[in-house]
């Protein structure tokens, strides 16, 4: 089943990512050479009548689209595209203006965050928008909150410096940062009160035994409905969540470069591949919201302005925006090694990190 999942999960998203690149290369006239999924030798292909290469390769990790002009996958550049013929060459990727070749790059991680939207889109229109006023409801006795003075009836209105809607923004803030100071302002009968507290600290334990240490205060909302919306009402929504979900990577990501968080958070495809399974095992509404989240993971780091990844070209092509010409092959060679050394290292120490936390070696 974990084998399985992991296919469903990582090959439609895969193929989803470089299709975005593909179709913005074809509405801007590119040929593309070979359109690949997964990486290395290839395992079985065909070859359309626009001479594309559609293939599936050895190593299922990733995939790519090379497009005429290209040296290899990771879209460096091929200084002979220069000596083709005319008609070749204005179907590369080099000869087009910088804006299209922009856009070409971008179209794969946008797809991804724009498939997120619409699967949560889906889950709002099918089950409705949930609201939950920022209205307390419940004090655990004994709890931060209890302590720090919070009463039943209280309306949160900001927290850590940031105005709040929803008692689902006070839940995502507080579980974001344990044992952080978390600046509470309180409306109680019309009068705003500050609550200086800091958020407890305390590790959730699911029912395939993965941990996950969150921050809790001992509160509960006053009420919970879920409202109908409309297909406009249910995309506005979305994009609120994959905002939020976004804003959840950043802080992650900051709080495990400065030690706030343990490096062991951190996943790649073995962890992938274990929570793919788990999701799947509990029902598909839990397997597709998974896929949504995974997509939003895809799509940010491939913005990311590290070198062969997509951000990273969009970074090149900033300075080229700036500069009013080419970054010089030599800073193009050196951006890609260094990009490729981290992105590999990267790869090689998530994966080490995910086989530490299997059972078997004492995760």
């Amino acid at each position: 089943m974990t084998l399985l999942a992991f296919v469903l999960v990582l090959g439609p998203l895969v193929f989803i990512h470089e299709l975005g690149h593909y179709l913005a290369g074809r509405l801007f006239g590119i040929k593309a050479d070979s359109f690949s999924i997964g990486f290395g030798r290839e395992l079985f292909g065909w070859t359309d009548k626009r001479g594309t290469r559609w293939k599936l390769s050895a190593l299922p990790l990733g995939g790519y689209v090379q497009f005429a002009g290209d040296m290899n996958a990771a879209g460096k550049s091929d200084p002979a595209w220069l000596s083709l013929p005319a008609e070749e060459r204005n179907r590369t990727f080099q000869a087009k203006p910088l804006w299209q070749r922009a856009l070409v790059v971008l179209a794969g991680p946008v797809t991804n965050l724009l498939l997120a939207v619409l699967i949560l889109a889906g889950f709002n229109l099918a089950y409705g928008k949930v609201v939950v006023p920022p209205v307390i409801g419940a004090v655990q006795a004994g709890s931060v909150a209890d302590k720090a003075g919070i009463k039943v009836g209280d309306r949160i209105v900001s927290l850590r410096g940031g105005s709040v809607d929803s008692f689902l923004d006070v839940r995502l803030e507080v579980s974001q940062h344990p044992g952080e100071p978390l600046d509470v302002v309180v409306d109680r009968g019309g009068t705003r009160i500050a609550l200086p507290m800091e958020a407890a600290s305390k590790v959730l334990r699911d029912r395939f035994g993965n941990e996950q240490k969150i921050g809790f205060l001992g509160i509960g909302p006053a009420s919970i409905e879920r409202v109908p919306v409309g297909p406009v009402g249910a995309t506005v929504a979305a994009l609120g969540q994959t905002r939020d979900i976004i804003g959840m990577m950043v802080t992650g990501i900051g709080q495990i470069l400065t030690g706030k968080r343990e490096v062991k958070e951190l996943g790649g495809p073995i962890k992938i591949a274990k929570y793919s399974g788990e999701q799947l095992a509990s029902g598909w509404e839990a397997f597709v919201f998974f896929i949504a989240m995974i997509s939003i993971n895809l799509g940010f780091i491939n913005l990311l302005p590290i070198p062969v990844l997509d951000g990273g070209h969009l970074a090149l092509y900033a300075a080229e925006a700036v500069r009013r010409r080419p970054v010089s092959q030599r800073g193009q060679e050196w951006a890609f090694r260094t990009g490729l050394a981290l992105v590999l290292g990267l790869m090689l120490f998530v994966t080490l990190n995910d086989v530490a936390s299997l059972s078997i070696f004492g995760g």
